[in-house]
């Protein structure tokens, strides 16, 4: 089969070809349609995640069609039209994973090939009103912002929600979630694009954060936050616990701007603030960010499509982060 095999940091990538994966009883082989970049994969690439092992097939995110199945697989999923849960090995506890927890594509092959193997309990039938490019944007951004989202912050319908850094897919699912559960949401990026997208996908406002005073003018639009989704860290987090309401919750799920300073610590014990950590999700979890897709009928967001030819050309438009939503690899 074909696939995008990295066999050492900061490979170029292309195709090369390898074996059909052989299946243990409780798996299943899935023949790929599309499957999508996180950011994750451009760190591996350069050698920036943990446990990275070599050679590895890269790719979370995937949708496509069942083929083949283990010995103690239901034969009901072959022919099936489905996505794969990426969350691998949560454990039994659902508030955090175990110490053995992995995310598809590394040190597990992934889905950047015609066929990933799977344990069968991490599949899900494809929502029906996605196509497979749209499907594949949903796994690993839709389960990371939905817990952050709608479990450890529990936002609720009339709420007011910040969501940091609009254009990237955690961020843009965590705002159709929450335009779709009734809240208020506003969003933050540094690209007046993005802004003007979101706004008119349903965001009542947002702000660009490169401007003076952006934290003040977004107040005024807002009247503070409820609950804030955020990725970022850095510097702007101190700005974060200002417009957060008391009793308010910040939800993080990444730090791509660094360590950050929370500003006058009395401000998040006096305004009984709430900050939470978060990380992809647990199985449960998965199955209800599902089954809410598919009630609200929402359509994650793809920005572009390319071939699996031109994956190098792919990775490197992420890493300029000009995207608004997700870069899909069409595989078939």
């Amino acid at each position: 089969m074909k696939a995008i095999i990295l066999e050492e940091l900061n490979q170029q990538l292309s195709i090369k070809e390898t074996n059909i994966p052989e299946l243990a009883p409780h798996e299943a082989l899935v023949k790929v349609h599309a499957a999508a970049f996180n950011h994750r994969d451009l760190w591996i690439q350069k050698g920036q995640y943990a446990g990275i092992q070599f050679p590895v097939i890269l790719g979370a995110d995937g949708s496509g069609v069942v083929e083949k199945v283990g010995k103690s697989v239901g034969q009901n999923w072959i022919g099936k039209d489905v996505i794969i849960n990426p969350s691998m090995n949560w454990g039994s506890d659902p508030r955090v994973q175990a110490k053995d927890y992995i995310i598809l594509g590394t040190p597990h092959n992934g889905t950047f090939a015609e066929y990933v193997k799977t344990d069968a309990r991490l599949l899900f039938e494809k929502p029906a009103h996605l196509t497979f490019e749209q499907a594949a944007a949903l796994p690993l951004a839709g389960l990371t912002g939905y817990r952050a989202l709608m479990k450890r912050a529990a936002a609720k319908t009339g709420e007011t929600i910040l969501i940091t850094g609009i254009g990237g897919g955690v961020a843009l699912q965590c705002m159709q979630f929450a335009i779709a559960a009734g809240c208020n949401t506003f969003v933050t990026s540094r690209d007046e694009n993005k802004l003007k997208q979101a706004i008119e996908m349903g965001a009542k406002g947002g702000i660009n954060y490169n401007t003076a005073n952006w934290d003040k003018e977004l107040k005024k639009q807002s009247g503070g936050f409820d609950v804030i989704v955020d990725s970022s860290g850095g510097d702007t987090f101190a700005k974060l616990v200002d417009l957060a309401k008391p009793a308010g919750r910040i939800a993080m799920y990444g730090a791509t701007s660094g360590a950050f300073n929370s500003g006058v610590p009395a401000k998040i014990f006096w305004k009984q603030l709430d900050i939470l950590g978060s990380t992809m999700g647990n199985d449960e979890e998965f199955a209800e960010m599902v089954s809410f897709v598919n009630h609200h009928q929402i359509v994650p967001i793809v920005d572009s499509v390319f071939p699996m030819a031109q994956a190098q050309a792919a990775i490197e438009k992420m890493a300029n982060g000009q995207q608004m939503g997700k870069i899909i690899l069409k595989i078939v």
